[in-house]
Protein backbone atom coordinates (compact mmCIF):
# COMPACT_ATOMS: atom_id res chain seq x y z
CA UNK A 1 0.00 0.00 0.00
CA UNK A 2 1.48 3.38 -0.88
CA UNK A 3 1.80 6.11 1.51
CA UNK A 4 -0.77 8.45 -0.39
CA UNK A 5 -3.43 5.76 0.03
CA UNK A 6 -2.53 5.04 3.71
CA UNK A 7 -2.34 8.61 4.33
CA UNK A 8 -6.25 9.09 2.66
CA UNK A 9 -7.80 6.07 4.51
CA UNK A 10 -5.98 6.89 8.06
CA UNK A 11 -8.01 11.21 6.99
CA UNK A 12 -10.93 8.89 6.45
CA UNK A 13 -10.81 7.01 9.34
CA UNK A 14 -9.54 9.83 12.20
CA UNK A 15 -12.81 11.83 12.27
CA UNK A 16 -14.91 9.05 12.98
CA UNK A 17 -12.64 8.17 16.48
CA UNK A 18 -13.80 10.13 19.90
CA UNK A 19 -11.10 13.27 20.82
CA UNK A 20 -9.63 10.89 23.81
CA UNK A 21 -9.72 7.91 20.95
CA UNK A 22 -7.60 10.03 18.20
CA UNK A 23 -5.50 11.77 21.30
CA UNK A 24 -4.31 7.68 21.89
CA UNK A 25 -3.75 6.82 18.22
CA UNK A 26 -1.56 10.75 18.72
CA UNK A 27 0.95 9.15 21.60
CA UNK A 28 0.88 5.54 19.82
CA UNK A 29 2.38 7.89 17.02
CA UNK A 30 4.69 9.98 19.33
CA UNK A 31 5.67 6.97 20.57
CA UNK A 32 6.82 4.88 17.54
CA UNK A 33 8.27 8.09 16.83
CA UNK A 34 10.00 8.31 20.35
CA UNK A 35 8.79 12.25 20.35
CA UNK A 36 7.63 12.40 23.41
CA UNK A 37 10.60 14.50 25.28
CA UNK A 38 8.79 13.57 29.13
CA UNK A 39 10.34 10.29 29.24
CA UNK A 40 14.28 10.37 30.34
CA UNK A 41 15.99 7.42 29.56
CA UNK A 42 18.12 6.50 33.06
CA UNK A 43 22.06 5.59 33.62
CA UNK A 44 22.81 2.18 33.52
CA UNK A 45 24.43 3.01 37.18
CA UNK A 46 20.68 3.92 38.52
CA UNK A 47 19.38 0.76 36.01
CA UNK A 48 21.63 -1.61 37.74
CA UNK A 49 20.94 0.02 40.97
CA UNK A 50 17.25 -0.55 40.88
CA UNK A 51 17.48 -4.14 39.83
CA UNK A 52 20.14 -5.29 42.33
CA UNK A 53 17.11 -3.63 45.03
CA UNK A 54 14.69 -5.45 42.72
CA UNK A 55 16.79 -9.11 43.80
CA UNK A 56 16.94 -8.63 47.29
CA UNK A 57 13.18 -7.76 47.60
CA UNK A 58 12.71 -11.32 46.02
CA UNK A 59 15.56 -12.93 48.27
CA UNK A 60 13.75 -11.50 51.24
CA UNK A 61 10.48 -12.84 50.54
CA UNK A 62 8.98 -9.78 49.46
CA UNK A 63 7.20 -10.56 46.56
CA UNK A 64 3.80 -11.61 44.91
CA UNK A 65 3.13 -14.82 43.04
CA UNK A 66 1.44 -14.82 39.59
CA UNK A 67 -1.25 -17.02 41.26
CA UNK A 68 -1.98 -14.35 44.40
CA UNK A 69 -2.11 -11.56 41.94
CA UNK A 70 -4.67 -13.69 39.68
CA UNK A 71 -6.88 -13.63 43.29
CA UNK A 72 -6.44 -10.20 43.67
CA UNK A 73 -7.53 -9.30 40.37
CA UNK A 74 -10.99 -11.24 40.56
CA UNK A 75 -12.04 -9.81 44.06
Amino acid sequence: MTSTKIKKQFDEYLPLLSNKQQALILEMVKSFLNIDTDDKRITRKKYNKEIDEAVDRVEDGNFVTHEDALKELSK
